[in-house]
């Protein structure tokens, strides 16, 4: 049986990890954790859409 994958599962896994990977950019502190909160927002968002279907 083949598993369907969900695009707004996929999106969130990818931007969850591009917020680990901005924590350890080689940039300074304030813009890793710019790009770390971004991230992790558009995270959250997409997990919250996904727990209200």
């Amino acid at each position: 049986m083949r598993h369907a994958l969900i695009p707004s599962k996929v999106r969130a896994f990818a931007h969850r990890r591009m917020a680990l990977s901005a924590l350890r950019a080689n940039s300074s502190l304030s813009v890793r954790l710019k790009r770390y909160n971004h991230h992790s927002e558009i995270a959250r968002e997409l997990e919250a859409r996904e727990v209200s279907k």
